[in-house]
């Protein structure tokens, strides 16, 4: 009687990464500590990808850094801190000179951003914490943002309209839905008389402001 011969089963990617992943294995070596080199490759990675502030791109170099701290630690390599620290420091210098070569600006960043969570919804409170946290400095912040009830309002607005309130939602909500409606705009950073403004303004200039808002 003819014996078929079983097929060959060959690792698959899934396979390789699950014994990759095997705690069991012994940790692999972690290399040198990233320097200038590497990390001037990660920084042009990253930022071909997305926009950040000098101080944003900084962090993200730290955390590479951190992640080899981690391999090293995990491979029993002994003295890290001077490591670390030279790499980290390597980290800041990368973030640095991106500034000012101008491939990071935080000016850049900060105004394209303002706009972007304004026409979004943002508050200018909201926004700047949002810039802050993003790492660009309060003065910077604050000169990206425009000034004005007016602009606070059409931001106002943008919200109303993606929560479908005040004069994109129902015209016979309850007073209930009105004092609910109002809660949104100010957890959301705008003060009451913003708010209200935008609750009771008529749909057809809200819809005209919001359309001129977005295309300035």
């Amino acid at each position: 009687m003819r014996q078929h011969s079983r097929p060959t089963t060959r690792p698959t990617a899934r396979t390789t990464a699950r014994t990759a992943r095997d705690p069991n294995a012994p940790p692999r070596p972690p290399g040198p500590p990233p320097g200038e080199a590497r990390l001037r490759e990660a920084a042009t990675a990253h930022l071909a990808r997305y926009a950040a502030t000098e101080a944003g791109l900084r962090r993200v170099l730290a955390r590479r850094v951190d992640r080899w701290a981690r391999a090293a630690e995990a491979f029993g390599m002994q003295e890290l801190a001077p490591l670390i620290a030279a790499a980290k420091q390597a980290a800041a210098e990368v973030a640095r000179q991106m500034a000012v070569a101008g491939t990071v600006n935080d000016t850049t960043f900060a105004e394209s951003r303002a706009r972007r969570l304004l026409r979004s919804g943002r508050s200018r409170r909201a926004a700047l914490a949002h810039l802050a946290q993003k790492g660009v400095d309060a003065e910077t912040a604050a000169a990206a943002l425009p000034e004005g009830e007016a602009a606070e309002t059409d931001a106002a607005l943008a919200l109303c309209r993606r929560r479908r309130i005040g004069p994109f939602g129902d015209p016979d909500a309850s007073p209930e839905a009105r004092l609910k409606a109002l809660a949104t705009l100010a957890r959301a950073g705008f003060g009451r008389g913003t708010a209200e403004t935008a609750l009771r303004m008529d749909p057809e200039e809200a819809e005209g402001r919001l359309l001129s808002f977005k295309r300035g």
